[in-house]
């Protein structure tokens, strides 16, 4: 299901005025997708989830699912769109009480599902989860990973047309973290859903979404393909969030010096050409390469180089013209 975001604002009051969390977005998430929002702490990413996921309305603006509005509804109709929705958190939000099995039937059981009917979705719902013989496991006893899977398949057990992941891997270390992004590529697959991922993280965005959107101060100040995003990012927001993965990621990419004028960003094929060596033969430069490295974005091989580049103006004026020809993104340190 597609959901359409038409000038949405959301303020809220505080000891030192209005606060404006929300500022004039306006935004289209596409059917059948995983889309990305990310932003730092603070930036309005959980207020937005929070009016896209009807838990909250906003002040002003229109959301849409599919061809429907649904931010003005009736609190019956509004109950009964919100069955249609999953939601996943960075706490779990597990019954402690129940099983992994409870948790899962809590949702159908409020929907007035059969005994038999429910028995029968439980069991399939852990299967498809990769927790088959874990239904009368007590929450206490579940690992992290575990937990988050009885929290995916609690979300989905009602079959809805769209998921939200609200910092859901942000408890879990990087391991467990793929393979969680792992299963929801799996599930939203098979079952094709819209699934929306909030996260502070762009190890995540990078791994599962296919189109992300990078909030700051309440606006939407960059979307596209995450391959758009991650070769040629627009905003310094976006710039930061993925100079941190380069120093988060050593395996990625080798950073050896903090230092460098130039970020060479290549993509696909591009990734394996030796174009600085081609560079030096033509042109009368030379380099000092600070960092580099690889990383793959869904489809693709995003490559990037962070060097100097010395010589004359002329000639680096030269060097730097043959790159942007060759389809490889430049960006200068300001």
């Amino acid at each position: 299901m597609q959901l359409t975001l038409t000038n949405l604002k959301k303020q809220y009051k505080a000891q030192d005025g209005i606060i404006t969390a929300v500022k004039d977005i306006s935004l289209t998430i596409p059917d059948n997708t995983i889309f990305g929002i990310i932003g730092k702490s603070g930036a309005g990413k959980s207020t937005l989830v929070r009016l896209i996921s009807l838990l909250e309305s906003p002040d002003e603006g229109q959301v849409f699912y599919g061809d429907k509005r649904v931010d003005n509804l009736s609190q019956k109709e509004l109950i009964l769109q919100r069955r249609k929705i999953g939601m996943i958190f960075q706490n779990f939000n597990l019954l402690s009480s129940r099983t992994a099995a409870k948790n899962i039937a809590y949702p159908l059981e409020i929907n007035g599902w059969e005994k038999s009917k429910i028995t029968e979705r439980v069991n399939e719902m852990l299967s498809l989860v990769g927790l088959e013989g874990r239904g009368d496991a007590p929450i206490s006893t579940l690992s992290g990973g575990q937990k988050q899977r009885v929290a995916i398949a609690r979300a989905l057990a009602t079959n809805p047309d769209i998921l939200f992941c609200d910092e859901a891997t942000s408890a879990l270390d990087p391991q467990t973290t793929h393979a969680i992004l792992d299963l929801i590529r799996d599930l939203q697959k098979k079952m094709n859903l819209t699934v929306v991922m909030i996260t502070h993280q762009m190890e995540v965005v990078r791994d599962a979404c296919k189109q992300v959107a990078v909030i700051e101060s309440g606006m939407v100040v960059e979307q596209g393909s995450v391959e758009e995003i991650f070769s040629n990012p627009k905003s310094s927001v976006t710039k930061d969030f993925l100079s941190h993965i380069a120093v988060q990621e050593p395996t990625t990419l080798l950073r050896w010096s903090d230092a460098g004028k130039y970020t060479l960003r290549f993509i696909g094929k591009d990734t394996g050409e030796p174009v600085l060596s081609r560079l030096a033969k033509q042109f009368d430069v030379e380099f000092n390469i600070r960092a580099g490295g690889v990383q793959h974005v869904q489809d693709n091989d995003v490559g990037t180089l962070i060097t100097d580049i010395t010589g004359s103006a002329e000639e680096v004026g030269k060097a730097l013209d043959y790159l942007k020809q060759s389809g490889i993104i430049v960006e200068e340190a300001k």
